[in-house]
């Protein structure tokens, strides 16, 4: 509670003052302890992931939204995202920084079954596909070059040649994703189907969940800051994976990004804040104010164009966040990314958190994820388009958010134009045209999106062994 001081009030008018002072005091003290007393639990542990953009976990913490809520937070980073995700089910942690793709994995049961939903988008982009400097090598041939640099984006059919040359010699071509619901997993798959190169289907009903029937790449699980030493170790020749593991990469001088996230799908959704459905019926206004308290630090991570990214980078650089170096962080946080040695380029919305409306948690974007999840075997078989909203909507919480966000208007620390207009949105973005390779995707119209690709499963297709 502060404390007032109180000076000489010699006028009737000062006196008033005074009282008025109080009353005011009095009555802000009184709905702070309303507001405690409805919480259903303040003591709360998140877990994370040491990437960078867990940010928005370590911002509301570290600059007290968390505790603004009535909050007690701890956050724990966890060994690997399985291990996060099972926490969270059994209730160990309260929520988490999760892959989109997990609280909708968890749904509609591949791998672990259990209802796990979202009500806050952590950020958009901020993932890259980096190669060993050897497969880099072998890829510059097929590139475009200017000005002695190599032209962005660049196609996995500068890859093909190089997988190709592998099978002929009977070596398996092997990649690193981190988790089979991943949204590096869908990235990389999408990146090599479009360049002609087959990532491989899953069989789930004939149990088969390795992704690597009729594979061109051979897809494994790595976790995030063991990329690096495994594709240096030799076990993996390339790597789909968060930032900063990719340009450590780069300043170990062991491989090259070759594109981003961003030019695969501009502004796709990456990362969101998942709680158990249990949890969050158990728990409904705890639930609100850890809304409320993210979205105030994804606000302060993008406000007047990234200044307090330093700040940031600085915070997630120690050990307990991230625990890489400061200038390594920096690299993508702070609007830039460096492909080969020296070749760094200009990326300023590399790590968005905030901009473009990235909190809300947009149906479409669910819809995307489990039609990369259909496209690839994970769900073996066909599905009608309104099975695709309803399992959305079962995952992704536009609702929540809105009370969360309204609150916030309310008091003053957001304003109605930092949202999208909350009592119309329909939780589903425009058609979306810029993939790299150039087919639009309407999240009301998954099987039709589906059928635009030459690689993947559509309509009635199933998977055999």
């Amino acid at each position: 509670m502060g404390r007032f001081v109180f000076t000489h009030f010699i006028h009737t008018k000062s006196i008033r003052t005074l009282t008025t002072l109080i009353l005011s005091a009095t009555a802000l003290i009184s709905a702070q302890s309303l507001t405690a007393a409805e919480l259903e639990k303040e003591d709360l542990k998140f877990g994370f992931i040491k990437l960078t953009d867990m940010a928005p976990l370590a911002i509301a913490y570290e600059k007290r939204f968390f505790e603004d809520e009535g909050l007690y937070v701890t956050l724990e980073a966890q060994a690997n995202w399985k291990v996060l995700l099972d926490r969270v089910i059994d209730g160990e942690l309260d929520g988490a920084h999760m892959l989109a793709g997990q609280p909708l994995g968890a749904t509609i049961g591949f791998g672990t079954k259990a209802h796990v939903i979202t009500a806050f988008s952590m950020d958009l982009n901020g993932n890259g596909i980096t190669v060993s400097n050897d497969i880099w090598e072998q890829m510059k041939k097929n590139i475009e070059y200017k000005d002695g640099k190599p032209v962005h984006p660049i196609s996995a059919k500068a890859l093909k040649p190089v997988v190709e040359q592998y099978k002929k010699q009977g070596k398996p071509f092997k990649m690193g994703m981190v988790f089979p619901v991943s949204t590096h997993n869908y990235e990389l798959r999408y990146w090599l189907a479009a360049g002609g190169i087959h990532p491989g289907y899953y069989a789930p009903l004939s149990g088969d969940i390795s992704g690597n029937i009729k594979a061109d790449a051979l897809l494994s699980v790595t976790p995030p800051p063991q990329m690096p030493a495994t594709m240096e170790a030799g076990t993996i020749y390339g790597y789909c994976v968060g930032e900063p593991w990719n340009q450590q990469a780069v300043f170990k001088g062991i491989g090259v990004p070759v594109i981003t996230d961003y030019e695969i799908w501009k502004n796709n959704p990456e990362k969101v804040f998942g709680v158990s459905k249990e949890w969050a019926d158990k728990n409904p206004n705890t639930h609100i104010a850890v809304v409320k308290a993210l979205i105030r630090a994804a606000k302060w991570l993008d406000e007047d164009n990234n200044k307090n990214r330093p700040e940031a980078v600085k915070i997630l650089s120690q050990s307990y966040y991230v625990g890489a170096d400061y200038e390594v962080i920096a690299n993508s946080m702070t609007g830039t990314f460096e492909y080969e040695k020296g070749d760094k380029r200009e990326v300023p919305d590399f790590n968005v958190f905030f901009r473009y409306y990235a909190t809300y948690p947009y149906y479409s974007d669910a819809i995307w994820y489990l039609t990369q999840m259909r496209r690839w075997g994970q769900i073996p078989e066909q599905k009608p388009d309104n099975w695709y909203v309803e399992t959305a909507k079962k995952v992704y919480r536009p609702d929540i958010y809105a009370k969360a966000a309204k609150q916030l208007i309310a008091e003053g620390k957001m304003s109605k134009e930092d949202f999208p207009d909350l009592d119309k949105e329909s939780g589903f973005r425009q058609p979306q045209t810029e993939f790299i390779d150039n087919i639009t995707y309407d999240g009301r119209k998954p099987n039709e999106y589906l059928a635009k690709f030459k690689i993947g499963l559509k309509n009635k297709d199933t998977v055999k062994k």
